[in-house]
């Protein structure tokens, strides 16, 4: 109870989403990576930004007091998941597939970097709440 009471009220919980998500993508990335050649493969792509972003943007307010009932108003970030939707485009980039090596590459590192500026923040968070924990101050 303390715990989720402390990680609750710090940024935690929508860093460790993001870094769900950016470990989500990387697979994903990699996937199209490995299939470059493979005939008929589809592109893969996950979708979390735009959900959370239309999730955010409701104005319906309610409240679950049941793990049963559906969902009302905005859902919490932790609840939002992210989606692996395939690329239905017929645009054939390799001659094979619509895998487009650069832009797989570029997706990778962009990634990468998100990944590893989330992951510091979570550090940095962490930290913030052992100094507060052990009563740490500067003098």
């Amino acid at each position: 109870m303390i715990k989720n009471f402390l990680l609750g009220q710090s940024d935690v919980p929508m860093l460790s989403k993001t870094l769900e998500v950016y470990s989500l993508r990387q697979k994903a990335i990699s996937s199209n990576i490995a299939n470059i050649n493979t005939v008929g493969y589809r592109r893969k792509e996950v979708r979390f930004e735009e959900k959370l972003q239309a999730q955010m943007n409701k104005r319906l307010e309610g409240r679950m007091t049941d793990d049963r009932h559906f969902p009302l108003g905005r859902l919490r970030v932790r609840e939002s998941k992210p989606e692996i939707t395939e690329d239905q485009s017929d645009v054939l980039e390799s001659g094979v597939n619509n895998v487009d090596i650069d832009h797989e590459i570029v997706d990778q590192v962009a990634n990468e970097l998100r990944y590893m500026y989330a992951s510091r923040m979570v550090s940095g968070s962490f930290n913030s709440l052992r100094a507060s924990i052990k009563g740490r101050y500067d003098r």
